[in-house]
C-alpha cells in the first residue's frame, strides 16, 4: 500500500511523488529552469532583431531556419549513434555555448550598419538553438522517467521550464534598456554550462528510477549506454512507423496555426513600438504573462487533467481552444483578441499539451526518443513555421488580413483535434501492449492489438 502524501513530504501533497523520485525530479527542475531560462533571455533579442530586419523578411528567415535545422540534424545523430548521453549532451550544449560567445562578441565589435545581418542571422540561429536544446532535455527525460512517471511528473517538471522561462523574461524585460544585448547573452553561456552540470546531476539518479516498480527500462539502461543504429534512423523510422507520423502531424499543424499568430503579434509590435527596447521589453512582458499563467496550470491542474480524462481528451485541448480562438479572431480582429488568444494559446501549449506530447514517447524504442524526436521536434517543426510563413504571406498578400488566416486555420486546427484523439488512443493501446508483455524495452512486441485493446476497456 503506498504512503498517503502527507507522510512523503509537503511536495506530495502537491504532485503524486514516489519515494525514491525526489532528487531525480529536484535535478530535472533545474536541469529545465537553466535551459528555459537561457532561452528566455534570448529569445526577446531574437524577436526584436527579426521586427528590426523586416517583418516582409521573415518567412525568408524561417526558410533559412529549415535549412539550418537540416544540416545541423544530421551531425547530430551521428553524435548520439557514437558516443553515450553523458558525451554528446554536454557537447551539443557547450556548442551553441560557443556560438552565443560569437554572437556577443561580434556585436560588441561590428559597427552599427552591420545590426540588420546581425540580427537575422542571430534570429535563424536562436530558432535552431532552442528546439535542439529543449527536445535534447526532453528526450533526456523519456529516456530517465517511465511512461508511469510520466504521466505523474511531467506536467511538475514542465514548471520547472516555466519558472526558468519567467526568470529569463523578468530579467530582459528589466535589464534590456539599460544592459547591452552582449551582456545579456553572457548571462545566457552561464545558464547552458549550468544545464549540463544538471544534467549529469540526473543521470546519477537515473539507474535508481529505473529500478523502480512500473519502470519498463532495465537498470543499466543508463547514461553509459551507446545508443548506435543508422545516422538516418530518424528519418527513416518516423516514416515507417504511422504513429510517429501522426506525432509528426500533431507538431506541424501546431507549428503552422502558431506561426500565423506569431505573425500577427510580430505586427502589431512594429506599428505600436517604434523604439528597439520598447519592443524587446514589450516581447519580454507577453512572454512573462504567458509563463505565470503556465506555471498556475502546471502546478495545479495538468497532472491531474491528465488523470481525470486520459491523453486523447488532453491532447485534443489545444486544438479545440484554437478552433474557438481563431473563430473569435475572425469575428473581432483586433490587437486586443490577438494578444489575449496568443497568452492563452502558448500558457495551453506549455502547460498542457507539451509535457503530455513528451508522454507521447515513453512508449517508443530508445533509439527514436533521441533520433526520430529530434528529427520531429526541430526538422518537422521549423517546417510546419515555413508553411505557416509562407502562407500567411500568401493569404495577406491576397488582401484577406486576420479573417484570411482564421478562415485558414480553423479547418487545420480540426484535422489537428481528430489526430490529436488518434494520438491518445495509439498511446494508450502501446503502452497496454508492453505492460502485457513486460517489455523492457518500448517497441514491437507480439501480444494481439484485441487483448491491448480489451485491456484498456475499449
Amino acid at each position: 500500500m503506498a504512503e498517503p502524501a502527507a507522510a512523503r513530504g509537503p511536495l506530495a501533497r502537491l504532485i503524486d511523488i514516489q519515494p525514491g523520485e525526489g532528487r531525480a525530479l529536484a535535478w530535472a527542475w533545474a536541469y529545465i529552469f537553466s535551459i528555459l531560462a537561457a532561452y528566455y533571455v534570448l529569445r526577446p533579442i531574437r524577436d526584436q532583431m527579426g521586427v528590426a530586419g523586416g517583418i516582409e523578411n521573415l518567412p525568408w528567415l524561417f526558410t533559412a531556419t529549415l535549412v539550418g535545422m537540416l544540416a545541423l540534424n544530421l551531425p547530430f545523430a551521428y553524435l548520439v549513434k557514437r558516443m553515450p548521453r553523458a558525451r554528446f549532451v554536454p557537447i551539443t550544449y557547450r556548442f551553441f555555448a560557443a556560438n552565443i560567445l560569437a554572437f556577443a562578441l561580434t556585436l560588441y565589435l561590428a559597427p552599427p550598419d552591420w545590426g540588420v545581418w546581425i540580427g537575422r542571422v542571430f534570429f535563424v540561429w536562436l530558432s535552431i538553438f532552442n528546439l535542439f536544446v529543449v527536445s535534447i532535455f526532453w528526450a533526456t527525460i523519456v529516456d530517465v522517467f517511465s511512461n508511469a512517471q510520466g504521466r505523474r511528473l511531467f506536467g511538475f517538471i514542465a514548471a520547472g521550464a516555466t519558472l526558468g522561462a519567467i526568470a529569463g523574461s523578468a530579467t530582459t524585460a528589466l535589464l534590456a534598456k539599460n544592459v547591452p544585448t552582449w551582456g545579456l547573452m553572457l548571462g545566457a553561456v552561464v545558464l547552458l554550462e549550468v544545464a549540463v552540470f544538471c544534467m549529469r546531476g540526473l543521470a546519477a539518479h537515473a539507474t535508481r528510477l529505473h529500478e523502480m516498480p512500473g519502470s519498463t527500462q532495465g537498470a543499466g539502461d543508463g547514461q553509459d549506454r551507446t545508443i548506435g543504429g543508422s545516422v538516418l534512423a530518424g528519418v527513416t523510422r518516423t516514416f515507417a512507423s504511422p504513429y510517429l507520423l501522426n506525432i509528426s502531424l500533431f507538431l506541424l499543424l501546431f507549428s503552422v496555426t502558431s506561426t500565423f499568430l506569431y505573425f500577427e503579434q510580430a505586427g502589431i509590435a512594429k506599428r505600436s513600438f517604434p523604439d528597439r527596447g520598447a519592443q524587446t521589453a514589450f516581447f519580454a512582458s507577453v512572454d512573462l504573462a504567458v509563463n505565470v499563467l503556465t506555471l498556475g496550470v502546471q502546478l495545479f491542474l495538468t497532472g491531474r487533467i491528465v488523470n481525470r480524462i486520459g491523453i486523447a481528451l488532453t491532447l485534443a485541448i489545444l486544438p479545440a481552444f484554437s478552433i474557438l480562438g481563431f473563430a473569435a479572431l475572425a469575428l473581432w480582429p483586433t490587437i486586443g483578441v490577438i494578444v489575449a488568444f496568443q497568452v492563452l494559446r502558448r500558457a495551453g501549449n506549455f502547460a498542457i499539451a507539451r509535457p503530455v506530447r513528451e508522454v507521447l514517447f515513453t512508449v517508443v524504442p530508445r533509439e527514436d526518443r533521441y533520433k526520430a524526436k529530434s528529427f520531429i521536434d526541430t526538422v518537422v517543426y521549423r517546417l510546419g513555421d515555413q508553411v505557416g510563413a509562407w502562407s500567411f504571406t500568401g493569404i495577406q498578400g491576397l488582401g484577406f488580413g486576420s479573417i484570411g488566416i482564421a478562415g485558414a486555420a480553423i479547418p487545420l486546427s480540426m484535422v489537428w483535434l481528430v489526430n490529436s484523439l488518434w494520438l491518445g488512443r495509439a498511446q494508450e493501446q502501446r503502452r497496454s501492449t508492453q505492460d502485457l508483455a513486460g517489455a523492457d524495452e518500448p517497441g514491437p512486441v507480439s501480444v494481439p492489438l484485441d487483448r491491448a485493446v480489451a485491456s484498456t476497456g475499449r
